[in-house]
């Protein structure tokens, strides 16, 4: 009965703190090593060079006395503390039947992070019933004198585990505490898709761009301030985008093309769009802009960034070189924007779950809602009231963050 009782198996579960160094994983592992111990677990975290490593292993239990008295001297070694923890086979089980639970990301950025923030976003995951496993910085460390950078950028993201009591319900309050405490957030189901996403499709008047393009023309047509008060009103969902978008275009006729060449490269770019064509580039996105304004911008920002694909809408030139106050073709509305995004998903060969939509206006909503992954960027109320996820403080370059890019990676890649 000894010698059974000598063989049985033990699971051990370490966990180590202490300034991190060099080699503090290896010399462990080889001790473990040494007596053929099985990890079944294992986790590292290093915190401005302090570090936190816990190794979950299974072992002899004729062996576990001398494992663990080597660990101690070894720690002491070191300079960091140990701490030993045995783990029932029950227990064991119970962790090992999680892996069947729903898992999620939460991701939250903004200028900066700050208790309050992280605190009510945590408030709600467990209110919701999920556990979390982890927690990333996916930023860089942000200057404690933010004169110096001002456009610094903070990110955090949650992987948690579980099955939230009501989805929908906590995805509207982490979206109603966003626009509370003045920071970003996203929800994804942590999946397959998340992980592989291949076609991301822009708006781009007031997403890519800092201006509606349509609104520029008007100035040069001396209609600025009635294109404008209609733009404003498609953009809140008021009036149908088809009828607004003929009438501010009748307004243009008599207005000379060559202005266009003008507002083509004076264009106000949105922050961050270098930064994130570059990355989405280099990491083999396709890239499309879906957009209700004009071709002709569309293609000056396709050249300029390498977009694949442009749809938008065609403005009608007379002989003379002036706009006639008409369009040509269909016109890329919201409902336009959802059928090219299942239209590219197709071309391109993946499933719509792999294609990203950003925007900012109503007739953005069918496409965010289309994609496996909307998001709503600088916007109006109502789109970011119904949008799953909403980048708000930041440039466009935030959904770079809502992909788990971290800026480790990016920064080496660009």
């Amino acid at each position: 009965m000894e010698n059974e009782k000598a063989d049985e198996r033990e699971l051990i579960l370490i966990n180590v703190t202490g300034a991190d160094r060099c080699g503090v994983t290896t010399a462990l592992t080889e001790i473990l090593a040494r007596y053929d111990a099985d990890i079944l677990d294992m986790g590292q975290a290093d915190i401005h060079h302090t570090l936190s490593l816990g190794i979950l292993f299974k072992t002899n239990s004729r062996n576990s006395g001398e494992i663990l008295k080597e660990l101690l001297f070894k720690t002491n070694d070191l300079k960091v503390q140990v701490s030993f923890n045995i783990i029932s086979e029950e227990e064991y089980d119970r962790w090992v039947g999680m892996q069947g639970k729903n898992r999620y990301i939460i991701t939250i950025l903004g200028r900066k992070i700050t208790a309050r923030q992280i605190s009510e976003t945590t408030r709600v995951i467990t209110d919701q019933g999920l556990n979390i496993d982890s927690i990333s910085r996916l930023t860089g460390r942000i200057p404690l004198d933010e004169k110096e950078q001002p456009a610094t950028k903070a990110c955090i993201e949650f992987s948690v585990r579980g099955t939230p009591t009501d989805l929908l319900s906590m995805q509207k309050e982490l979206m109603e505490l966003s626009s509370k405490l003045n920071y970003d957030i996203s929800l994804q189901e942590d999946n397959l898709y998340r992980r592989c996403r291949r076609l991301i499709c822009f708006d781009m008047d007031s997403t890519l761009i800092r201006t509606e393009v349509i609104d520029e023309l008007a100035d040069r047509a001396g209609v600025g301030e009635e294109v404008r008060a209609i733009t404003e009103s498609a953009m809140r969902g008021e009036i149908d985008f088809e009828e607004s978008f003929k009438r501010r275009v009748a307004l243009l006729k008599g207005l000379d093309v060559s202005v266009m060449k003008e507002i083509a490269e004076n264009l106000p770019i949105t922050e961050g769009v270098d930064r994130m064509m570059e990355v989405l580039k280099r990491s083999g996105y396709k890239t499309a802009i879906l957009s209700g304004g004009f071709t002709y911008f569309g293609n000056y920002l396709k050249q300029k960034y390498n977009f694949d694909y442009v749809y938008a809408n065609d403005l009608e030139v007379g002989p003379d070189g002036k706009l006639t106050g008409r369009h040509l073709g269909d016109i890329v509305d919201g409902r336009r924007k959802k059928e090219l995004l299942r239209l590219l998903a197709q071309v391109e060969n993946i499933d719509i779950a792999q294609t990203i939509a950003v925007g900012d206006g109503a007739n953005d909503l069918p496409m965010l809602s289309e994609a496996g992954l909307g998001i709503a960027f600088h916007a109006k109320p109502k789109v970011k009231a119904e949008a799953g996820q909403s980048i708000s403080t930041i440039g466009i370059d935030g959904v770079l963050y809502f992909l788990g890019f971290k800026d480790s990676y990016i920064n080496h890649q660009i």
